[in-house]
């Protein structure tokens, strides 16, 4: 009688006021994880920069204290996969990076989220799971169609030149194909100071698309057939080419280039044009250290004998198998993944590769979008709708990349550094990857 004298109270409150009554349990927790402190990582990304910013918020409400801590992307993905494999503890939250999506969720190290999804007391209906971009959340979910993440990144392959200027000062526009590209690096080599090109030195994400440019593949037809294809002619080819762009037209030092490094260089005016992923690229028209606003210009990758083939992944936040407070950890993934919080670091800080659908279709995302004048938006969808349609971006999620990627790392390495020639340097790649795939029980053509 207690319970319904109550609830009858709690109706009549809400018809004469106009309140929305939620659960008494909810209105009772205002801080539901107080002491509880949740351990998580990924790899340096100005999406985990933006979202730090806010995290203060998050910790006030929730009474838990966050320990987020990225590290450089060759760092990270090796303490997570050797964490991982042990099914520790030691932390709650971490990046399901997209080159070992397959390797990490295929070996059941991260723990399904469904659940955790559809429970009305964990998740709120309104938070919305459909509403993330399926290209994003593909390499995040298994054959089953269990979710093990959520995507905070699409990434899409663009070109940035932070001195726009100065490619027209010499009469050339940014380049739509690789032959352009050494044109423009030539005519604007050392002018006001600055390196035609940068990159970082994840060559088996950076190099990948010149390699297709030219006709080249990774693998002979993955999934099905991991063969390696990196001693072909089309290989060493590419290979030279991206050698070149970076010992002649790159800024000292640049070999040893993290992510961070590379868009710094940008940033600061000191080097041009870059290929990368968006999230690296849009900073430039928006960061407040970035000396280059006003001159900045985008456009598609450009493109080889055989077409273009930018690249295009995603990263996701997910919950590792062996995570002590597992319940915390989605209550700040579902935080930093909600509309609500995406929708602030997209139009407050300008981040651009934001997964949710209704934040893309949104006006104010578009009119962020719009750099000196030009749509990035449209090119943004093209680079994903482009590695959808064809696929060519499937070598990527099979659980063997990694290990190939990293001989692809290596022979980049010898040939920039005159160590080998280009020709050599993938013919040894092709050999110790097929020699790591066998002791992998790998099937391969003969």
């Amino acid at each position: 009688m207690a319970d319904l004298t109550r609830r009858t109270f709690l109706k009549g409150a809400a018809l004469a006021g106009g309140l929305v009554v939620r659960p008494p349990a909810v209105l009772g927790q205002a801080k539901p994880f107080a002491g509880v402190t949740i351990r998580g990582s990924s790899f340096q990304h100005v999406f985990h920069t933006y979202l730090k910013e806010y995290l203060p918020e998050f910790e006030a409400k929730t009474g838990m204290t966050v320990d987020f801590a990225p590290q450089a992307f060759p760092v990270y993905n090796q303490r997570a996969d050797l964490e991982l494999s042990t099914q520790g503890s030691a932390w709650d939250f971490l990046n399901i990076t997209f080159i070992y999506s397959g390797r990490w969720i295929g070996a059941g190290w991260f723990a399904p989220l469904d659940e955790l999804v559809n429970d009305r007391n964990q998740t709120p209906r309104e938070w919305d799971a459909a509403d993330f971009v399926s290209g994003a959340q593909s390499s995040l979910v298994d054959a089953r169609g269990a979710t093990y993440g959520f995507a905070w990144e699409a990434g899409a392959m663009l070109m940035g030149a932070g001195r726009a200027d100065l490619i027209e000062k010499a009469g050339l526009k940014l380049p739509e194909t690789f032959d352009q590209l050494l044109k423009v690096c030539e005519a604007t080599n050392g002018k006001d100071g600055v390196a035609p090109f940068v990159a970082d030195k994840l060559h088996h994400w950076n190099w990948i698309p010149y390699l297709m440019g030219y006709g080249g593949r990774v693998f002979k037809d993955p999934p099905g057939n991991l063969t390696p294809t990196l001693d072909t002619p089309e290989a060493a080819r590419a290979a030279e080419y991206y050698a070149n762009l970076l010992v002649t037209y790159g800024p000292s030092g640049l070999l040893s280039y993290t992510d961070d490094q590379a868009m710094r260089a940008q940033l600061s005016g000191r080097a041009n044009m870059r290929t990368q992923a968006l999230g690296w690229l849009s900073p430039l028209a928006k960061h407040e250290e970035s000396k280059v606003k006003s001159t900045v210009r985008y456009a598609l990758m450009p493109g080889g004998p055989a077409g273009q083939f930018p690249g295009s992944n995603s990263h996701g936040f997910g919950i590792p198998v062996g995570a002590k407070n597992k319940r915390a950890a989605w209550a700040f993934i579902s935080w930093a993944m909600s509309k609500e919080t995406l929708r602030r670091i997209t139009i407050e800080k300008g981040y651009t590769t934001v997964c949710r659908r209704s934040i893309i279709d949104d006006p104010a995302y578009r009119k962020s979008m719009t750099f000196n004048g030009q749509d990035v938006a449209e090119l943004y969808l093209k680079v994903l709708s482009l590695g959808g349609k064809s696929g060519y971006m499937k070598y990527r999620t099979v659980p063997v990349f990694p290990q190939v990627g990293d001989k692809i790392n290596k022979a980049i390495e010898r040939i920039a550094t005159k160590q080998q020639g280009a020709r050599d340097a993938m013919k040894q790649a092709q050999v110790e990857a097929i020699e790591d795939l066998k002791k992998a029980g790998v099937k391969l053509d003969a």
